[in-house]
């Protein structure tokens, strides 16, 4: 949230300042040569890594460098996408063959964070079974799960069911007992 607010200042800032240095119609012309290098580096990355990932597709093995790869690629490209100096920068960064092993490592540590803030760690002490949850998002055995109500069942021990929806019987409901006959 506060990068949607800080960085089109940021860039505000810089295209003025560039301005007021270069002018205003080669600040303007900057801008657009950086676009269409930025556009002709996203095809021609995107090309190699899809290409990659091909390869690594025919050849049975697990592309985890491929595909964040693929998704760097994607995010510097919509950070050109965006008009500005600081962006284009950005994007030129996740997207340069030689630039790309770096942001890469910082992609790795941020979904390992992620993934390993939300790990559940479970125990069986003696007080019986306990579960904690870790650094991101609810801890599941907290929420409600489904039971045979949810699916049209009758009656429920779930706690976000009240007894109210308990079903009551009809007279269409009675027991015909009988017996087959061949």
């Amino acid at each position: 949230m506060l990068a949607l607010l800080v960085v089109p200042v940021i860039e505000v800032f810089i295209i003025i300042k560039m301005g007021q240095t270069i002018g205003g119609w080669p600040t303007f012309g900057l801008l657009v040569l950086w676009s269409a290098l930025g556009a002709w580096i996203v095809k021609r990355e995107s090309g190699r890594a899809f290409g990659a990932l091909r390869q690594a597709f025919g050849s049975g093995r697990m592309p985890a460098r491929e595909l964040s790869d693929a998704a760097l690629i994607l995010v510097g490209g919509t950070l050109l996408l965006a008009p500005g100096f600081f962006t284009d920068f950005l994007g030129l960064f996740f997207l340069l063959p030689f630039t790309r092993p770096f942001t890469r490592k910082l992609l790795e540590k941020v979904v390992a964070a992620k993934l390993l803030g939300s790990v559940q760690v479970a125990s069986f002490g003696p007080g019986g079974f306990s579960a904690t949850r870790g650094f991101g998002g609810p801890d599941p055995l907290s929420r409600p799960y489904p039971t045979s109500d949810s699916f049209g069942g009758y009656g429920s021990t779930s706690s976000t069911h009240t007894s109210s929806r308990r079903r009551t019987r009809s007279a269409s409901d009675d027991v015909v007992e009988g017996e087959i006959i061949d």
